[in-house]
């Protein structure tokens, strides 16, 4: 049985997955064309776009921004001390690791004002074209406003194993930790000491539990969202896999993802 079969027993009304590797899909099953909510995966693309600024000279990685003290790498790497909601700061910069929407529309805001253009204008030209995701959109909040169909969210993860849109060079250093050390929560999975974030990317080093398999590799990066989705990227395996339901995560997610991404592996890296 494929392991993308395993989606047939959730307990959703619509299940769209899928698995890439750089040179093309391996499998998929579910609507790959219905446009759905990504939720916080939204925040791979505002930080894809934060990275083409910084390449472009539009901002700088540690030059002031968010609150006193804190800089664009800060809000990157949920190291600003911005709260989960609006809100003052409720930690000094880089003393924890504090998953902040408000930190990711405070990079928008920058790069919109530096750019001279709406963010989301930006965006589409600097990551939505180039990456081919032609059904994607952003409508709101760019820390979880953007939708899209699982043939795009497949096509970034494709893209995440062998970018072209940013350097090599500046995708590694975003997935590596930042701030190493942060204790924090990972939402819905709990404390983490220490939560390993990247600049935008979730890292799964190793966080226990975590919303990706036991069979993923320390090094896998990504991203999940509120709305049931999800995209890792295993640099190890050479593998992305991408999820998008309409029910929102919770505790059948906290089940089922990693037994699909057990599986997953399993499955495309035997042999």
């Amino acid at each position: 049985m494929s392991a993308l079969a395993l989606v047939d027993s959730w307990p959703v009304e619509t299940a769209a997955v899928g698995v890439v590797a750089a040179d093309g899909v391996l499998a998929r099953r579910g609507p790959a064309d219905r446009v759905l909510p990504w939720a916080s995966v939204t925040k791979l693309l505002t930080a894809g776009a934060v990275l083409v600024a910084v390449e472009e000279g539009i901002v700088e990685l540690d030059e002031p921004a968010g609150p006193p003290d804190a800089t664009v790498r800060h809000l990157l790497a949920h190291a600003s001390g911005l709260p989960l909601e609006d809100g003052p700061p409720i930690a000094r910069p880089g003393d924890r690791r504090i998953y902040s929407n408000p930190g990711f529309e405070a990079l928008a805001a920058l790069v919109a004002e530096r750019a001279e253009m709406p963010f989301a204008e930006y965006l589409a030209g600097a990551v939505l074209e180039p990456v081919g995701l032609r059904a994607t959109g952003l409508e709101g909040s760019p820390a979880w406003g953007a939708s899209g169909p699982l043939e795009d969210l497949l096509g970034l993860g494709r893209e995440l194993l062998a970018p072209r849109f940013v350097a090599l060079e500046t995708l590694a250093e975003a997935v590596e930790v930042a701030f190493p050390g942060l204790v924090g929560v990972l939402p819905g999975y709990g404390r983490q000491d220490p939560n390993d974030w990247g600049l935008g990317f979730e890292l799964r080093d190793g966080k226990s539990p975590h919303w990706t398999g036991t069979r993923n590799s320390p090094r896998t990066f990504g991203h999940f969202g509120r709305a049931g989705t999800f995209l890792w990227v295993d640099p190890d395996a050479g593998l992305a896999c991408a999820c998008l339901t309409d029910r929102q995560f919770g505790d059948w997610a906290i089940e089922a993802w990693p037994a699909l991404s057990d599986a997953v592996l399993e499955e495309f890296t035997s042999g």
